[in-house]
């Protein structure tokens, strides 16, 4: 299980750190192992909220993760994106931007960093509507139960989290987005504007990907609760002697027409959810990449074979259903999206250290974590005891105390 699912990061590591010694020695490898191991650290939560997302998928679109969605992670997001932003921000064409990225490293940091104000406002927005939309949300089992409850009771208004989301962008560009140091330390300048735009442009993305992700979702989970009708209609009426129509079966006995394209259609637009929300989470790694090293394949290399673990650790979670065994890690890992989506907001103006990002993503999921385990315990003991003390534990296990 352990080889199958992480044979190809082990053997993309292993390929790529024998790339970086024979282009760059000794000094380069070290460098894409420590490129490497801070990927892995910033992006451990992307793993568990992707797992969360991939489980809802079939086969295909699993595999379609692992394949163009590994293209698109490591290619995409690590080796054209920062050009494609250099190129928008410095008005270049798209081979000069690759000339600057290869041939004028200090140029092509400055430029990245220079447009880091708008990529952590898109990406901050984004990952915050993530969070509250999970926070406002009622759900049965809560980890925190004195700030979810309450919180969950005053999610009913509409709109709520885009509200909320709003404040925070105004108030992010009317304070952090002020006075933002220049590249090198020599001056300041007003982003203002850019961050006002760069937000809207986050959260738009977020509505209409995950708006209407959740709405070919919803009508797939009513086409098939008016299949299970069917079937129960079908089992009466063949008792009663009649004949009820239902759909109808290919060989693999999957329901063939409508049902079969909105799962379709509800999985690809999850899975370019799932890559918007990947795309987030990288922003920070990208960035945060040239306090090691500015060399763009460097950067690239490192973060990509971070990324391939972070591909392989999603798949572990669903084939071993942890996130089901463990029921509080989506909320850690929820929370741990919410303190990333502050922090980029904060970096716009301030250096954050990305061993303070890592930390917090992983003492979140941890704390999560091992509430999961102290509930499983708990649910354990409680079986073991008469039905008359069973009620009141279970109120205690469901909200997390």
């Amino acid at each position: 299980m352990l080889l199958r699912t992480f044979g190809w990061s082990f053997g993309v590591t292993i390929a790529g750190l024998v790339l970086a010694f024979i282009l760059w020695d000794w000094k380069g490898l070290a460098i894409v192992a420590i490129l490497s191991v801070l990927e892995i650290s910033l992006s451990f939560d992307n793993a568990v909220i992707n797992a969360g997302i991939l489980r809802k998928m079939n086969a295909f679109w699993q595999k379609m993760f692992l394949t163009i969605g590994v293209l698109i992670a490591v290619f995409g997001m690590r080796l054209v994106f920062p050009i494609v932003i250099v190129a928008i921000t410095a008005k270049l064409s798209p081979w000069e931007a690759v000339k600057v990225a290869i041939n004028d490293h200090d140029r092509y940091e400055a430029l990245v960093t220079g447009a880091h104000p708008a990529i952590a406002a898109f990406g901050g927005m984004f990952l915050l509507m993530i969070f509250l939309d999970f926070i406002f949300e009622e759900r049965e089992i809560t980890w925190l139960g004195w700030l979810e409850k309450p919180l969950a009771k005053v999610g009913k208004l509409d709109m709520l989290s885009v509200v909320v989301a709003l404040v925070v962008l105004l108030v992010a560009a009317t304070t952090v987005a002020t006075g933002v140091p220049l590249h090198g330390g020599h001056g300041t300048i007003d982003k203002g504007e850019t961050v006002l735009l760069a937000g809207v442009g986050g959260l738009l993305t977020y509505l209409v990907v995950g708006g209407v992700s959740s709405f070919f979702e919803e009508r797939l989970e009513d086409d098939e609760d008016g299949e299970d009708d069917e079937g129960a209609a079908g089992a009466a009426g063949a008792e009663a002697g009649a004949a009820v129509p239902v759909a109808a079966k290919n060989g693999n006995g999957v329901s063939t027409g409508q049902v079969v394209g909105l799962a379709g259609k509800a999985a690809f637009f999850m899975f370019l959810y799932l890559e918007v929300i990947d795309a987030s989470f990288s922003f920070d790694g990208v960035v945060g990449a040239f306090a090691v090293s500015n060399d763009i394949f460097e950067i690239a290399l490192g973060l990509g074979i971070g990324a391939m673990y972070i591909r392989s650790l999603t798949v572990f979670l669903v084939r071993k259903g942890t996130l089901d065994d463990y029921v509080y890690l989506e909320h850690g890992a929820h929370y741990a999206i919410g303190a990333l989506a502050v922090i980029l907001l904060v970096t716009i103006k301030y250096d954050v250290s990305e061993v303070i990002t890592g930390l917090v993503g992983v003492v979140l999921i941890a704390a999560s974590y091992w509430s999961s385990v102290v509930r499983n315990r708990r649910l354990g003991e409680d079986s073991e005891q008469p039905d008359g003390d069973k009620d009141g534990d279970k109120a205690e296990v469901a909200s997390g105390v």
